[in-house]
């Protein structure tokens, strides 16, 4: 005989469990019953070791999601878009597989803070119109308004998180002392730009907050207190680990160097309010600035 539903642990399914995935399911363990939705077999061992039942699935072929839809009752959406257009048809597949189960009662999305395009240094709040610049927040944008239509039509709890540049020391690809050991060059303090950050770790505890006390359809910046210019931050990350500090050039040399991805994140510039992350998610960051977070790695 089965528990009835009031007895069950609720199932929580995670879409795109990579760095930030692993680093919530410690923190949902024994709350959810937790799927993970993965495309490589390669993974299954591991997803299964961290706790999590993997389901085989890929949001480039929908045919392959056909059992998601009676699974969840809440999902975290953490896969990117493709590489390519204005729109995001994962995001697109894995809501019409999700809506024909008609289960879903809380869905949080990550998207990015480049949705807001360049806003010339300002300082923004969620409020502000999106103005994205790139195809690449266009898809963002696209994704975002797919989930609050789910949200509505579907009569679910929807929360989008919009999220800046991903660190931590122990995260692939997300040290920034490796881009100071490399010396990759920063923009001469009159080209530069504000750039907005938030630690791997703490964005992993704003997720779970997020599916805990986020308000219906509503959006929430995930960043922390750092408020520094990108060749400013990379002064800091190199005095903190003892190295020297990275090239500086102007906009133009920058051009002719650098690649068009890393120059159009040397394009926007803007700060980013956390309150709503604060007040709402009631969220206390354990880095909330870079130099917390890059000097507590050792």
């Amino acid at each position: 005989m089965s528990l009835p539903s009031r007895f069950r642990r609720p199932t929580l399914l995670i879409v795109g469990c990579g760095d930030v995935g692993l680093r919530v399911l410690p923190q949902v363990r024994g709350r959810w019953r937790v799927v993970v939705l993965t495309s490589s077999p390669a993974r299954v061992p591991a997803l299964r070791a961290a706790g999590a039942l993997p389901l085989q699935g890929n949001l480039d072929v929908p045919a392959t999601l056909g059992r998601l839809g009676g699974l969840p009752d809440a999902v975290l959406h953490l896969a990117p878009p493709p590489n390519e257009g204005r729109q995001d048809p994962r995001t697109a597949a894995l809501l019409a597989a999700l809506a024909r189960g008609g289960r879903v009662r809380t869905f949080v999305y990550a998207s990015t803070t480049g949705v807001y395009g360049d806003r010339g240094g300002a300082r923004i709040d969620e409020t502000v119109p999106l103005r994205p610049t790139t195809d690449r927040a266009g898809r963002r944008v696209d994704a975002e308004a797919r989930v609050r239509h789910f949200g509505h039509v579907a009569g679910a709890r929807t929360a989008i998180l919009r999220i800046p540049g991903i660190y931590a020391p122990d995260r692939e690809g997300g040290d920034p002392r490796e881009r100071v050991r490399r010396g990759t060059p920063a923009l001469r303090a009159e080209d530069d730009v504000y750039t907005n950050h938030i630690h791997a770790d703490d964005l992993a505890r704003a997720c779970v907050a997020a599916l805990v006390r986020a308000r219906p359809q509503r959006v929430v910046n995930v960043c922390d207190d750092t408020e520094l210019k990108m060749g400013d931050y990379l002064d800091l990350v190199a005095r903190l680990a003892g190295l020297p500090p990275v090239p500086r050039l102007s906009r133009a040399e920058a051009a002719a160097q650098l690649s068009p991805m890393t120059m159009s994140f040397m394009g926007e510039s803007r700060r980013i309010g956390n309150q709503r992350l604060k007040r709402e998610l009631r969220l206390v960051l354990r880095h909330p600035t870079v130099a917390e977070g890059i000097a507590g790695a050792g």
